[in-house]
């Protein structure tokens, strides 16, 4: 059955890792990272919040035109407020498909020395624009304040399962992942 998925997590939780290992298996269904389709816009970071907003409506609507052709669609994602998650249940409602949603969690203090570690030697450039843009916001006070909203997020939405990130374990991480979807590796 068709369905959208939100994988969330604090930044450098192993979201983008975890969405390619499941979308190598699975294809044909959309991995949905929105801070990519907010870096295709000219000068985000210049507008970042105007930005941040247009890439979530963009994304959307990319949505929607998937889950409606009947594919999968996983939304890699950090969430620490509330609005575009009901708005991924709304689209979930309007295209008749579940909406599941997952949460990577690890303490915050991991969270913090795993986005250092990741923002010292990008590897994508989606790694280098979450740097750009966390070092604009605020650093490491404002990655452990992220921790706590996505905390938040999780507390509010009672059906989100969530799955331990453990450092460097992607496959252990997967196979959480997986066993929180239902699924077999």
């Amino acid at each position: 059955m068709t369905r959208l998925v939100l994988l969330n997590g604090a930044p450098a939780s192993g979201k983008s890792t975890l969405a390619k290992v499941y979308l190598a298996a699975r294809p044909m269904t959309l991995g949905l990272d929105v801070d990519t389709v907010r870096g295709m816009l000219g000068g985000w970071l210049e507008r970042p919040v105007e930005a941040g907003l247009a890439a979530r409506e963009l994304a959307v609507a990319m949505a929607r035109v998937h889950l409606l052709a009947g594919h999968d669609v996983l939304v890699p994602q950090y969430l620490g407020r509330l609005d575009f998650v009901l708005r991924l249940e709304t689209l979930a409602g309007e295209t008749g498909v579940p909406f599941v949603e997952i949460a990577l969690v690890s303490d915050a203090a991991d969270a913090v020395a795993r986005f250092g570690r990741r923002a010292t030697a990008p590897q994508t450039q989606e790694h280098r624009d979450a740097a750009a843009l966390q070092e604009r916001v605020g650093g490491a006070g404002e990655l452990a304040q992220m921790h706590e909203r996505l905390l938040a997020v999780i507390a509010a939405r009672p059906a989100t399962r969530t799955v331990v990130t453990v450092d460097g374990d992607v496959e252990g991480t997967y196979q959480r992942l997986v066993t929180a979807l239902g699924e077999t590796g």
